[in-house]
């Protein structure tokens, strides 16, 4: 017995709804998911060796990131529509903790604007973390996004390019 199917083909604007959709939800669950994208307690910020050399990570070994758009001790990634949500921005309730490598004297934070927790900064430089990052990867580091680039940090508090 011959079994034919016939499928039906969807307008081109409700393949796109569809699509956009997909690519919605995914972001959100991404986004839900993503270590660092809340405030903890008190973090941790380290120094470990990747392709790049010795920068910045949190303690579960995610690299942090310096936006050169920012100044010093102001972030202006949360002024930029999506910024913060593509990249989470390190925050603590409490004073963040220097791990292994890392000048306590060089880590601090900053009062965020509406927001009850602050953003841990180091040597001036406000930190964020990538949402699509697992463990201390360099593949975002020296991106263009958002009016700026997207930098590691050595323990100097210098970016890496």
């Amino acid at each position: 017995m011959n079994v034919m199917f016939r499928t039906r083909k969807l307008p081109t604007g409700a393949a796109l709804a569809l699509t956009a959709l997909a690519t919605v939800i995914t972001l959100v669950l991404v986004l839900m998911h993503a270590p660092g994208a809340g405030a903890k307690s008190r973090p941790t910020v380290k120094v470990a060796q990747t392709m790049v050399g010795k920068i910045l990570v949190t303690s579960s070994g995610r690299t942090v990131y310096a936006f050169t758009k920012d100044g010093r001790n102001t972030d202006r990634c949360i002024t930029v529509s999506g910024c913060t949500g593509v990249w989470p921005m390190l925050t603590t309730s409490k004073k963040p903790t220097a791990g292994a490598g890392v000048k306590a004297s060089l880590l601090g934070s900053i009062k965020l604007p509406h927001r009850t927790a602050r953003q841990v900064t180091y040597a001036g430089h406000p930190l964020y973390t990538y949402s699509g990052d697992s463990g201390p990867a360099t593949d975002y580091v020296g991106v263009s996004q958002f009016g700026g680039k997207w930098l590691a940090l050595n323990a100097s508090g210098v970016t890496v390019k």
